[in-house]
């Protein structure tokens, strides 16, 4: 596989990433640890969790069993370590783990917490799952109301610069990225760290998809502008893109049957519908609905990496048989048609 440097860092890893938010909720741990070897085997090489993984739902039981289980792997498999770039977050504010935010006191606390469980001395990418101010992600663009004290949050990105750089110092974290963040988020960061020496943002970990496509405009010209890396989660619409869901279905164990019932508000009659647009183009250009919105993520003229989760291993081994899958100038042409046809649906 190609491989692509993660913003300005130097680390370089496969165009493809493993998630590992389903691990100790739907997937139990024999399975995921069968997905890691098989991940490995493939040449999968970031690896992406969290501290308040296994979602559907997020519980605080149940937080930091993902990396947890990551980390027995790891334990199991000498050698394994060197061949993975390992990338965990620290939960935002309104959280399961803790009241507080990113303050520098939480910032340390959740990163020795993760390093613990993931049985390793250094996180390669950590990365701060969403903003602490107003944002429009999880489908809260359509009621965004943006904060306007620009002064303090700024203040308050130094002093998580400054928590992160010596993380970094101390040789714990090698890279940071964001996660859920804006276009005037990011490059906020990427001043401040400037201004005060603190490590600057490498990567973006936002939603991104042939569903999801908010990314395409600001936040793509100031990433590659700024040379920071997307991560992108959800690259099949949260299971939608796979079809499962088509005609009132919901398998047992799935995402849907398991969670909010609509799929994080991603389930509406409109995404449906473009569901059904992009699974007909499959079929007629010969190719795996799957294989097609991944492959999809090499046309883009910015990195994207998706971050693909499984279930179960016999999904994961569905998504692997696509990786050498391409879409060509046409298809994709044919998808931006059926994209503005079908804009936004969720």
């Amino acid at each position: 596989m190609r491989q692509v440097e993660l913003g300005r860092s130097g680390v370089r890893v496969a165009e493809w990433s493993l998630g590992t938010m389903t691990w100790g909720n739907q997937t139990p741990e024999d399975d995921a640890h069968r997905q890691m070897d098989m991940a490995l085997e493939a040449g999968i090489t970031l690896w992406d969790t969290a501290e308040m993984y296994p979602v559907n739902p997020v519980r605080a039981e149940t937080a930091g069993r993902s990396e947890a289980i990551l980390g027995r792997w790891l334990a199991a498999r000498p050698g394994a370590r060197g061949r993975i770039v390992l990338a965990t977050k620290i939960a935002g504010p309104g959280n399961v783990l803790r009241d507080r935010g990113f303050d520098p006191g939480a910032i340390r606390s959740a990163c020795e917490a993760s390093l613990r469980r993931l049985r390793t001395d250094r996180i390669d990418l950590y990365q701060l799952h969403w903003p602490e101010r107003s944002h429009y992600h999880f489908r809260r663009n359509w009621t965004f109301r943006p904060d306007a004290d620009a002064a303090a949050v700024l203040g308050r990105m130094d002093d998580v610069l400054g928590a992160l750089a010596r993380l970094v110092e101390e040789g714990k974290v090698r890279a940071i990225g964001l996660s859920n963040e804006t276009a005037w988020g990011t490059t906020r960061w990427l001043d401040r760290a400037a201004a005060t020496g603190g490590p600057r943002p490498e990567t973006i970990q936002n939603e991104y998809s042939l569903l999801c496509r908010l990314y395409d405009t600001d936040l793509a010209e100031a990433a590659a502008m700024e040379g920071v890396t997307l991560l992108a989660f959800s690259p099949l619409g949260a299971g939608l893109l796979t079809g499962k869901y088509q005609d009132g279905a919901c398998p047992p164990g799935s995402r849907l049957a398991v969670g909010d019932g609509r799929l994080g508000g991603r389930l509406t009659p409109r995404a449906l519908a473009a569901v059904a647009a992009y699974r007909a183009l499959a079929a007629q250009a010969g190719m795996d609905p799957v294989h097609m919105a991944l492959a999809w993520h090499r046309t883009r003229p910015f990195p994207s990496i998706p971050i693909f989760g499984a279930t179960d291993a016999d999904q994961l081994a569905h998504i692997l048989r696509g990786l050498g899958a391409r879409v060509d100038d046409d298809l994709a042409a044919r998808i931006d048609e059926i994209h503005r046809d079908h804009p936004l649906p969720f």
